[in-house]
């Protein structure tokens, strides 16, 4: 490519810019030096910016300070300028000199500039109408197409004349433009400014700076030709485009011409600065294609460790990854003499560019002459070097330039590593230097200088070097600042003898001279042109042949030294060009050497290797002499072995066993984990989830195009019986209908995806979940790519997941599920750190969290195998395989490796296959591990009397080369007749799975499917297949492998996998689940003891030589061996491992083997399941699988009749199987000696993880740690689509939790431009985060899709129950007490009660409400005949706890708690995200009551939206009343009662949200709360009016709550009689009702009846769910409602019979939600000190007055269960803190004085409870005795089921039922007022020994009572008969007592 470099630039030009950027960095604020190049290249960058789909903002101001460059987490920094100085002028548009410079001003004035030198015009910000006029230097502005500007300015001052301005920083302090931001010429000076006819100055044209202007054509050319690449600025002409020349053809440009290309100056086109890593590769997706005929474009990228990719334009600063010009690197690197893009066009470059696989790919700046590549450099060296380019100028290169590779990946690591990352800004950073240039070189050799021979360098190494280093110069300075605060002026630091650039090449040859010439140092005097040509030469002369790298260094120039290292080594220089090529273009380039037979030498090769010629003629030879062989050899075992089962006459394998699926505790764990994530974000005040709005869930997971995923996936879901539980499907569900739950991210994908959005958007109450699963796989934007528009499969992922209707869907919730979330982890990321939810740890300071008999099996027990002390290693890599390897590499050197890897290993196992079929000479040409691996596939079969065998995967990422070696190994087993030993399957994601007839039918058998349509779809179904399965495709997908796996062969891996995921990924392959009883460590070693008669079987004398190293039960065998079938590899790397069954003969291999069998349990539906019977119905359980008695092979296998007996297996899911240990007998292929027992392989199977076979590169770079104690791996860059945000960062560490390593992740690395997380730009900040996603990691294979399909089960479970509630459902007590007919309301019909008939009525005394089951019956006239005994079914004291309930789905008419959100009560509540929360002002509002003897003061507390329902006065605001409606008022759109709800203890959970009960209609709501409570309920109710009560009610009960609302209420009521008796309106005509309701009333019920007629016997009826709207409305409109003092409403049952509903109204007690006539009630009082029965105390009281009570029996209220607060919240405890003892309702009295332990409680509750439970105590006559019950005057109190009552009042013209028939037991005073007299309780009548109880405030006035009811003529009164509640003195006692009748 010679001279070609597109735009390539003179020395003087680098210079320059170099000049500048340092000038430019020291006075930056930042420390980030900036790359020369990204300056030098800046045109181009803008050009493909612009392609990029104009992602970037146009206007060049706003980009410019949104961007300032720094990090993403830190602010910008203002920037400063420097005080003017004292005394000058500081007026806009004026100098500092006090000069004028506007335009306007100085426009005709004469103006003297020096030659060079032109006006233009700057803009001031402060003065946007005027311009300034300045004189700058033209050299420092750009030409007409906006190039060749200098860097830097020069100027002069017009105003005042002062000349040599050299910054326009000082130069814009001069001129006064007071800027904000750092002053840039490019931003400040826009116009030039010319002389006019008149010779007036005026604004001429636009200054055409390359940023802003550029952008802004481009906006509107898009992206046209010619504009877009003027022609070069060269000698020659520009090149035409080259036809894009076939496979093979020449080039079509000469090699070295100047003008090869028609590159014009925007050397970007040939840029690629940087690729991720030396072993990384960038995605191939990102490379942008410009569209108007154009080839690829190469995107300069920044080297993926980068915090500063290449700068959009000039900057001061640091420049910030965000800009899109941090692109994505990745130069397409061809593939053999051919373009490389075929779906472009023509290409745009010089054809040379593109040629090989490894051409100069990028642009270097050269100086001096150029060098030229020797032309046979490849042939002579067998590798292309690797030349990295390092510090200063680079040559040019012509000549041969297909055989080197030029990469700038070392100079952006150098580059990185001298920016010091603002991490450490923090210890000052000026007195802290980067490491010098020199410093770098040198550790780069000693680094080079310890690295092995097979060793190559890795990029990250060389950076946590430089960060060591870095960190030790500067270890004192960074410690003096951590201890003491930062000084304005630090000191200098203390002087260290830094590395001069004279003494470099000495001390690199030095540190060289021990590495026996490995690292070869070359000097240069002038330039490295000179070290280059040198290098060349020796490399031709092989005089190079041991050394690795070439380290060229000149060092002549003081200001800075040049350097590039060469790597020589063949191996290093391989891996190293191979490594820069992406995942395409390595395919491309395989497929190109399959495609034109460049393979074929390696064939020919290869034929030449065997000593008998061609091993196809050998093969053939062996076929002919053993057809007829084979066969009857066949026969013969197979007639032996079935004579075998049939004299067992038992199962003779019990290894197959599959066991039905079940949920491991894991999977339930991480399940419930990622429920509580999902409540966590509906619980947030962030309103982005409202689960309460949801009825059901629905879900849609998303997987790769791979069909056997895509099948495996469709297994679970089917098996895990969710598409059920969720309510998708009915009973049956097919095949067909899961399908609709799965979607394949392919061609088809977006249709499905489509109704998918539309279902969720028609579905708004049901809960999506879309499951992304793999979701680290294709993450590739659909928007900063550019080939997104023209094909629709890129960013496909992007285009779907990530569009605005998911994004935007308030019913979608997305769930990323991956075993490598790395790339979704990064500084740009979507999810949410607190949204992540990672496996679990199996162990916590050593418990074991989940026990379970299952042991995973992941990377990391891997890894520790391969630990001293540990049997066998199960990670190995195959010494004799890399040899050859590397061998044929040096012989074809043009060959890409994979191929050459590929083609060995096919002729290892072809080698392998045919020295186990005995033709043994071919031993010698496979190697130890590749034998091993055959021998036990071909012989596995024999030791199980089915035949099971175990399954060898062969992983081969690259398609075609997938294909060549299925064909390969199908052709040699077809020779060696071994097609019914094994079979071949090539796994293509693509495609399903083929095997042939034969082994289908043994499937079918093992598995018992008679479906003759059968074939296995999924990895799992071959289980016990003897196979080897080719395993294709880039990257695994997910596929889950049974767990006949024996052998992972992942040997051909790509070098491209050394990324963390992709290696982590095949990897992954191998992971699996052992029974954790077998240990693994202590394998049995019994198998060296196996009988010597099993030589019979063996097919040589020469295996001795083939064990591995490791076996260690074969090398103490004393007995020469021979290798046997029935061992793996000769008890290699296996057997030792495995616990191995006793010998055993055959009489003991029956059932007592058995029971040692491990049987694990199920791995759940899950991806780690590996077990056949993918297909199979449900069947009764049973034995292991039925044996096949073989016959003859020629014969169908047929079930052995004599097993029929139901040994089937019960195939449910894919489970793990579980194995028994124990051993079948079986006959050997020849010779009628019983043997020792042999053992299928599936014994072993789920015991041991298989064994892996890794590449040794790989396998040193997992085996080996770093610094932090975790393998080398850990710290490779962590995906393909990510790059380091800094070299300056830490390494992981070992402690390392997994959210700890997301979050050095989400600190650590930033997306490529090409990945979709790209335009995320809110880094780190909350609102950057999607609320509705999350993202669940864990290991491969772990049983992360188990988990994700149990999370929908308990998902569905939990919305099911929040729409639930459970609401009391008891049956009424006491029906068998009712009155009789003629008492009842007989108008059925009647939709309101009708007074007069209503009057008539008798009140029914009996209290119906069961939560009074446990409460005194109270007596009325006649019904001491009806029942003599009740309360026999009495529950005992804790019946609350017991109460009936039933489970009732939530009607749109419910009341709710705090927990619902919906769109709709969003303003009711006050979270309306459009209004501030709600602002409340608290009233003060007192009444006096005589009663209480005192002023009551209540507060209101009354948010602005509702204080249009109070009267406030005009002046003060002071609140005056609450507005009241008319009786008149006869409309529909409010409730006119107002709504009281007392509550206590139920902030969260009480049912104050009425919004959806009301139906949206306007009503008054109060909620009545205690002083202490008040915050509390206001923050969660912020938009409610709360009543406030007095402190003194603190500690008061429910009845204190409705006296205060009834005595406000009727106070309002008289002052908005009298307000309104102003306006003329009638005291009657206010409306007198208010609402007293529950705060756990939960939704209201009406009964509809059908009576046929009035007295017609048939009666139907049916009860609907109404809102309270609809209730209070019909109950607001009754006629002459003002006569009624009480209405209410049953409580709802579902137990209801219809004569309760029958008649439409009863006179008797209501509860709970009762409508309260104040008016009428005015003289009636709730008794404020009661706690409990209060409202039947009230509703006794109310009818003794003469009121009427009416309840409407077709309403009824559902009240829910509430398990917190109410009455609950008071707890009796003792006053002695110590005391740990319950307090028994015994406890609760004691005798005055005494010295009884007092509690903590109200008097009156603990005179309450104890009534409740010892009354029998004071009344021992009336205990069961309903005839004579207590007589209870003026107060009704609760004295236990067991006695009854009779409520009589003492009120003049007060009802009372006759009492003239009553001999009472007993009579209660409580707190009797002055209306009981004497007289009054003389006309009682008592039995003789009834006792009476006197209650008294204090023991004084109980002595007053007794004298004033003159209680001494007929009572008995003893002084051991006082008693008082427990209560201290303080707490104000109640007295008692206590006396017999005379």
């Amino acid at each position: 490519m010679g001279n070609s470099y597109a735009g390539q630039l003179k020395t003087t030009r680098f210079e320059e810019v170099l000049h500048n950027s340092i000038e430019a960095s020291l006075r930056s604020n930042s420390l980030v030096p900036r790359p020369i190049f990204s300056q030098l290249y800046l045109e181009a960058e803008q050009q493909l910016s612009a392609l990029e789909g104009g992602s970037r903002v146009d206007n060049e101001e706003e980009e410019e300070e949104g961007d300032g460059g720094l990090e993403q987490n830190c602010p910008p920094n203002p920037y400063q300028m420097h005080p003017p100085p004292e005394g000058c002028c500081t007026t806009d548009g004026f100098c500092q000199a006090g000069k004028d410079l506007r335009l306007v001003s100085i426009s005709s004035e004469p103006i003297d500039i020096p030659a060079g030198f032109l006006l233009v015009g700057a803009k001031s910000p402060s003065l946007p109408d005027h311009l300034l006029v300045c004189a700058v230097d033209k050299r420092f502005l750009p030409d007409d197409n906006g190039h060749n500007a200098l860097l830097g300015f020069s100027g002069n001052c017009v105003g005042c004349g002062k000349k040599g301005f050299c910054y326009f920083t000082e130069f814009s302090n001069h001129i006064n433009l007071k800027l904000t931001t750092q002053p840039k010429k490019q931003k400040h000076l826009k116009y030039y400014l010319v002389r006019n006819a008149q010779g007036a100055l005026t604004k001429g044209p636009l200054i055409c700076w390359k940023g802003s202007e550029f952008r802004s054509r481009q906006a509107s050319m898009g992206a046209c030709s010619s504009s877009l690449f003027p022609p070069l600025d060269s000698s020659g002409p520009p090149a035409p485009f080259p036809g894009e020349p076939g496979p093979g053809t020449a080039p079509s440009a000469p090699l070295g011409a100047p003008q090869a290309g028609p590159a014009s100056e925007h050397p970007a086109l040939t840029a690629a600065l940087g690729l991720a890593v030396f072993n990384g590769k960038d995605s191939p997706k990102h490379q942008p294609l410009v569209k108007n005929r154009l080839s690829a474009v190469p995107r300069p990228s920044a080297l993926g460790i980068l915090s500063n990719s290449g700068p959009p334009k000039k900057r001061h600063k640091g420049w910030s990854p965000e800009s899109p010009s941090a692109s994505d690197g990745g130069y397409p690197q061809g593939g053999g003499h051919r373009a490389k893009y075929e779906s472009a066009g023509v290409t745009c470059m010089p054809q040379v560019g593109l040629v090989g696989p490894a051409s100069v790919t990028f642009p270097v700046v050269a100086s001096g002459e150029p060098v030229s590549v020797p032309d046979n450099l490849l042939k002579i060296c067998k590798a292309k070097p690797v030349i990295f380019k390092g510090h200063g100028n680079f040559p040019y290169l012509c000549g041969n330039l297909n055989d080197v590779v030029v990469s700038p990946l070392l100079y952006t690591c150098y580059q990185n590593s001298q920016s010091i990352s603002r991490a450490y800004e923090q210890y000052g950073a000026s007195t802290i230097q980067p490491i010098s240039e020199e410093m770098q070189l040198l550790l780069t050799v000693y680094y080079l200088v310890q690295l092995a021979a097979d060793q190559v360098p890795l990029m990250e190494d060389l950076e946590q070097i430089f960060l060591r280093s870095w960190r030790e110069s500067h270890l004192t300075e960074i410690r003096q600042y951590q201890q003491a605060p930062p000084q304005p002026f630090p000191p200098v630091p203390g002087a260290v003898a830094p590395v001069t650039s004279a003494q470099l090449p000495w001390l690199a040859g030095l540190a060289a001279s021990s590495c026996n010439d490995s690292v070869h140092i070359i000097e240069c005097t002038y330039s490295l042109a000179e070290g280059l040509s040198e290098m060349f030469r020796l490399l031709i002369e092989g005089k190079l042949a041991k050394t690795n790298y070439v380290v060229i260094i000149c060092a002549c120039r003081s200001a800075a030294i040049d350097s590039c290292i060469a790597v020589t080594g063949k191996y290093q220089a391989r891996i190293l060009s191979e490594s820069l090529l992406t995942p395409a273009e390595y395919q491309k380039e395989v497929n190109y050497e399959l495609v034109t037979g460049k393979v074929d030498s390696l064939g020919a090769f290869f034929s030449t290797l065997c000593p008998e010629g061609d091993i196809d003629i050998l093969l053939d030879k062996f076929h002919q002499e053993n057809q007829g062989l084979v066969s009857s050899s066949l026969t013969a075992s197979s007639v032996t072995k079935s004579a075998s089962l049939d004299v067992s006459g038992a199962p003779a394998c019990t290894s197959y066993h599959l066991e039905p699926h079940r949920i491991r505790p894991f999977q339930l764990a991480v399940a419930q984990k990622l429920l509580s994530h999902v409540c966590s974000i509906a619980d947030s005040s962030t309103q982005n989830l409202d689960l309460g709005s949801f009825e059901k869930v629905d879900f849609l997971i998303c997987i790769p195009p791979s069909e056997v995923t895509y099948q495996q996936t469709l297994f679970h879901v089917w098996h895990s019986g969710v598409l059920l539980e969720l309510g998708l499907e009915k009973e049956h569900v097919t095949r067909q209908r899961v399908e609709q739950y799965v979607l394949k991210l392919d061609a088809e994908a977006q249709t499905k995806f489509k109704s998918f959005l539309q279902n969720s958007f028609q579905n708004p109450h049901t809960l999506f979940v879309l499951i992304h699963d793999h979701a680290h796989w294709d993450l590739v934007s659909a928007v900063h790519n550019l080939y997104s528009q023209s094909d629709p499969s890129v960013g496909l992922v992007d285009r779907l997941l990530n569009c605005k209707e998911v994004k935007e869907a308030p019913n979608i919730v997305t769930l990323h599920v991956t075993s490598f979330p790395y790339a979704l982890q990064t500084q740009h990321t979507l999810v949410s750190p607190y949204n992540e939810i990672h496996w679990p740890a199996s162990y916590s300071d050593g418990v074991d969290l989940y026990p379970e008999n299952k042991k995973y099996f992941g990377l990391s027990e891997f890894i520790e195998s391969t630990l001293s002390g540990h049997s066998l290693p199960l990670l190995r890599y195959d010494s004799s395989f890399e040899a050859m390897v590397t061998a044929l590499g040096k012989r074809f050197p043009r060959l890409h490796s994979a191929v050459i890897r590929t083609f060995v290993l096919v002729q290892h196992y072809a080698a392998a296959m045919m020295a186990v079929s005995g033709l043994s000479q071919m031993k010698n040409y496979t190697s130890v591990e590749t034998l091993e691996i055959t021998q036990n596939l071909i012989n596995s079969p024999k030791q199980c009397p089915c035949g099971h065998g175990l399954m060898v995967l062969l992983r081969v990422p690259c398609s075609p080369l997938a294909a060549v070696a299925y064909e390969r190994l199908a052709h040699v087993r077809a020779r060696l007749a071994l097609e019914e030993h094994f079979e071949i399957i090539l796994g293509n994601p693509a495609s399903g799975i083929t095997i042939g007839k034969h082994f289908l039918k043994q499937l079918k058998v093992w598995q018992n499917i008679e479906d003759a349509e059968w074939r296995p779809q999924t990895y799992l179904e071959l289980e016990g297949l003897p196979c080897i399965l080719i395993f294709s495709g880039m990257d695994p997908h997910g596929e889950s492998l049974p767990r006949s796996l024996r052998y992972c062969d992942l040997r051909l891996i790509n070098s491209s996998c050394l990324v963390r995921t992709a290696l982590e990924q095949e990897l992954g392959l191998a992971a699996y689940f052992v029974s954790s009883e077998a240990p693994l460590e202590k394998g049995a070693r019994t198998e060296a003891l196996e009988s010597d008669a099993e030589k019979l079987s063996s097919t040589d004398n020469e295996d001795e030589e083939l064990v591995t190293e490791g076996s260690t039960s074969e090398k103490r065998s004393p007995v020469k061996r021979e290798r046997s079938c029935s061992h793996d590899s000769a008890s290699s790397s296996l057997s030792s491992k495995a616990s191995s069954s006793a010998p055993c003969g055959e009489s003991s291999a029956g059932p007592s083997q058995v029971e040692r069998a491990r049987s694990p349990p199920s791995c759940g539906p899950s991806e780690e399941a590996r077990a056949p019977g993918e297909r199979q119905r449900l069947r009764a359980a049973g034995g292991p699988p039925s044996v096949i008695s073989r016959h003859s092979p020629g014969l169908t296998p047929q079930p052995d009749p004599s097993l029929k007996s139901g040994q089937h297996v019960q195939v449910s899911a894919p489970s793990a199987s579980s194995s028994g240990s124990a051993s079948s007998p079986a006959l050997p292929a020849a010779g009628a000696l019983v043997l020792q027992a042999s053992q299928c392989s599936m014994t072993k199977a789920c015991r041991q993880p298989p064994v892996v076979f890794l590449p040794k590169l790989v396998y040193d770079m997992v085996t080996s740690t770093d610094g932090s104690g975790l393998p080398k791996a850990a710290s490779l860059l962590p995906s393909h689509s990510v790059m380091w945000a800094s070299s300056f960062r830490p390494l992981l560490s070992k402690t390392m939790t997994s959210t700890e390593q997301s979050l050095y992740y989400r600190q650590w690395t930033v997306p490529r431009p090409g990945h979709m997380d790209y335009g995320n730009r809110a880094e780190s900040r909350v609102d950057g985060f999607h609320p509705r996603r999350l993202l669940l990691s864990g290991p491969p294979q772990i049983g992360k899709t188990g988990a994700y399909l149990q999370f929908l089960s308990i998902l569905s479970r939990m919305l099911i129950r929040l729409t639930e509630v459970d609401v009391y459902d008891e049956e009424e007590i006491n029906i068998n007490l009712r009155e009789d007919s003629d008492w009842h309301y007989l108008q059925l019909s009647d939709p309101w009660p009708d007074l007069e008939l209503f009057k008539k009525l008798p009140f029914d005394y009996i209290i119906h409400d069961p939560k009074y089951e446990d409460a005194s019956l109270i007596c009325s006239h006649h019904q001491s005949v009806k029942s003599e005994d009740r309360g026999t079914h009495r529950k005992p004291e804790d019946l609350y706890v017991r109460r009936q309930t039933a489970r009732m789905r939530l009607s749109k008419f419910a009341a709710y708690n705090t927990y619902h959100h919906c769109e709709q009560c969003h303003q009711y509540m006050g979270f309306h995200p459009r209004y501030q929360l709600y602002e409340s002002t608290l009233h003060a509002f007192a009444f006096s009551y005589s009663m209480l003897g005192e002023e009551i003061q209540l507060h209101f507390i009354i948010p602005k939206s509702k204080e249009h329902h109070f009267v406030f006065s005009q002046p003060g605001g002071q609140l005056e009343s609450m507005r009241l409606p008319l009786v008149t008022d006869k409309s529909h759109e409010y409730i006119k009662s107002p709504t009281f709800t007392p509550t206590t203890g139920r902030h969260e959970h009480g049912l104050f949200n009425l919004y959806h009960a009301m139906d949206g209609a306007s009503h008054l709501h109060v909620l009545v709360v205690k002083e202490y409570e008040m915050a509390i309920y206001k923050k969660y109710w912020p938009n409610h009016i709360m009543l406030v009560l007095p402190s003194i009610f603190n500690s008061a009960g429910v009845g204190a709550a409705h006296f205060l609302i009834k005595e406000l209420s009727y106070h309002n009521l008289e002052l908005e009689r009298n307000r309104q008796e102003e306006l003329g309106i009638k005291p009657q005509d206010i409306w007198p009702f208010i609402v007293i309701s529950d705060d756990s009333c939960v939704m209201w019920n009406v009964v509809d009846v059908d009576s046929g007629g009035e007295r017609s016997r048939e009666f139907s009826w049916s009860e609907r769910n109404v809102s309270l709207k609809h209730i209070m409305q019909h109950i607001e409109a009754s006629p002459n409602i003002t006569h009624y003092a009480l209405i209410g409403m049953r409580k709802w049952s579902s137990k209801t019979g219809s004569h309760e509903v029958r008649e439409p109204f009863s006179r008797c007690h209501v509860h709970d939600f009762i409508v309260l006539n104040v008016d009428l009630t005015q003289n009636v009082q709730y008794n404020q000190n009661r706690f409990m029965c209060d409202d039947v105390d009230f509703n006794l009281r109310v009818h003794s007055a003469g009121l009427l009570l009416c309840r409407f029996n077709r309403f009824s209220v559902m009240k829910k269960q509430i398990s917190v607060g109410g009455h609950r919240s008071f707890h009796i405890t003792s006053k002695v803190s110590d005391s740990p003892m319950a307090v028994v309702p015994a406890q609760y009295i004691c005798a005055p004085d005494s010295k009884h332990t007092f509690l903590a409680a109200p008097a009156q509750l603990l005179l309450e409870k104890f009534l409740q439970h010892h009354s029998h105590r004071f009344f021992p006559l009336s205990l069961k005795n309903l005839g004579h019950p207590v007589l209870s005057v003026d107060c009704y109190l609760n004295l236990g089921s067991q006695i009854s009552v009779c409520y009589v009042s003492s009120r003049p013209h007060s009802l009372n039922i006759s009492c003239s028939d009553f001999v009472f037991s007993g009579l209660l005073l409580y707190l009797c007022d002055s209306f009981v007299g004497a007289s009054f309780l003389k006309k009682f009548h008592f039995l003789k020994g009834a006792t009476l109880c006197v209650i008294c405030q204090d023991r004084n006035s109980l002595r007053q009572t007794v004298v004033r009811l003159e209680l001494e003529d007929e009572w008995q009164f003893r002084l051991r008969d006082e008693f008082q509640t427990a209560n201290a003195k303080e707490d104000r006692p109640l007295f008692f007592l206590t006396g017999r009748h005379i």
